[in-house]
């Protein structure tokens, strides 16, 4: 006999729905079923090579269940390694190459990510465009000088939204990423410029 449990779950697996039993355990995702599947494969694969393997030169940022606990460790591990507080440091975002396999070796500080998604601008009119690999490069907060950019927002999802989780952090929400831009921030904001983890396909 089949529980009303399971059998919502057949229901939603019969249309190619991720069943809502798995989203409330799941990382954050709006791709259909077979989509959804093939990102979990991949991020299993991701947590595997680098327990197998050691660090990766390249962190796939969208593969981490919880993104600002990864972040979080890479500045903390800077401020240990140079004895500073860890609320006295911070990160620039520092935009790379888009290959990541041309990097054989992480950054001495920080770590390099890829993984991400502009959404609002872009080369050749296409809606969504592989962000560069980026190089989240802490340093002291009493270093960082201004310069043209954007406050790009980064989203987990499409969704834009989310709820504020038991831990203070949104559960969609991932942080501002500071990109070089030689136009005005106003023309990114109006366009709705953001950093997504994950498309909806």
């Amino acid at each position: 006999v089949m529980s009303a449990e399971l059998d919502t779950v057949f229901r939603s697996m019969a249309v190619g729905a991720v069943p809502a039993l798995w989203r409330a355990k799941s990382f954050p995702s709006l791709k259909p079923l077979a989509s959804y599947v093939k990102d979990l494969l991949a991020r299993l694969l991701m947590l595997q090579d680098w327990y197998d393997y050691g660090q990766p030169p390249v962190f796939w940022i969208s593969g981490f269940f919880f993104t600002p606990s990864f972040t979080t460790a890479a500045l903390q591990n800077y401020a240990r390694r140079h004895k500073l507080p860890i609320d006295s440091v911070g990160y620039e975002f520092v935009m790379m190459g888009t290959d990541p396999a041309a990097y054989l070796l992480p950054p001495l500080d920080g770590v390099y990510i890829h993984g991400l998604f502009l959404e609002g601008c872009g080369w050749d009119a296409v809606l969504f465009e592989p962000a560069p690999v980026i190089w989240l490069q802490p340093k002291k907060l009493t270093d960082f000088r201004p310069y043209p950019a954007y406050e790009c927002p980064v989203y987990r999802t499409a969704e834009r939204r989310g709820v504020l989780a038991t831990t203070g952090h949104s559960t969609n929400f991932m942080m501002m990423m500071r990109m070089p831009s030689a136009q005005p921030e106003s023309q990114w904001i109006l366009r709705g410029v953001c950093m997504l983890c994950s498309l909806s396909e």
